[in-house]
């Protein structure tokens, strides 16, 4: 009994370490913009990612040096609930459930996903790339400790700021410099739903060379970002 104890208040002890240390990350880096990220990491060249992210374009910029219509496409497109939830669309977690399991009873492969951007935020940032019930609940841990110590405008400016958004290429800063070149203050409405619209598969599609699939779904962003009340949206919780 005694082994059986001290093996509980060792673990027990392991976890509130754990979490006092992810707590300790998360408060930082609400001030401090993360040097890299996890995926970034992965991502890298395998030697030189070692040492450095010299393969990698990325820049921070504060949100209020970023297109309004970014952070709008980004809502549009990814997240519609984002400044309701707290940290999960239950609602479109249930319809991604069902329409999966439609999916896997007919052997289609593509399988719809769910996330929000604070759980997108949270793999990228904590998680490498990969697939496993582990990996989802230390998904969902993060995204709670998100939520709970960062304001929405950070969440969504650090997004921004780290998301894959082409080759080698993260955050809406380099992209919109590499596409368009100009800073993302810049972006009008269709380059800012442009680049948005590369997701969730940014190595594939080039904003620069839109065929017809990237065209349709940016005039279907752009759609979106009227019908969820346009960039008024954004000032009741970002400050700009």
């Amino acid at each position: 009994m005694k082994f059986i104890w001290r093996a509980v208040k060792f673990c027990l002890n392991l976890f509130l370490l754990y979490t006092a240390f992810s707590i300790f990350v998360i408060l930082f880096f609400r001030f401090i913009d993360p040097p890299v990220t996890a995926f970034i990491y992965a991502k890298s060249n395998p030697l030189l990612g070692l040492f450095s992210t010299s393969d990698i374009i990325q820049k921070s910029v504060k949100i209020q040096h970023v297109s309004k219509y970014a952070a709008l496409a980004v809502v549009a497109s990814e997240d519609q609930k984002f400044f309701e939830h707290f940290g999960f669309d239950f609602d479109q977690i249930e319809k991604a459930m069902k329409e999966n399991e439609m999916k896997k009873n007919q052997n289609k492969k593509r399988v719809r996903g769910a996330s929000t951007v604070s759980m997108q935020l949270a793999r990228n940032m904590f998680l490498s790339p990969g697939k496993n019930m582990i990996r989802k609940g230390i998904e969902a841990y993060y995204t709670l400790l998100l939520e709970l110590l960062w304001s929405k405008q950070r969440i969504i400016e650090t997004y921004l700021n780290v998301a894959e958004m082409g080759k080698g290429v993260y955050g809406i800063e380099a992209a919109s410099n590499l596409y368009y070149g100009k800073p993302s203050l810049k972006l009008n409405a269709a380059e800012a739903a442009t680049i948005i619209a590369i997701l969730p598969n940014p190595t594939e599609r080039d904003p620069r060379k839109p065929g017809k699939y990237l065209i349709i779904r940016r005039d279907g962003i752009l759609d979106q970002m009227d019908a969820i009340g346009g960039i008024d949206i954004l000032y009741e919780d970002i400050r700009y």
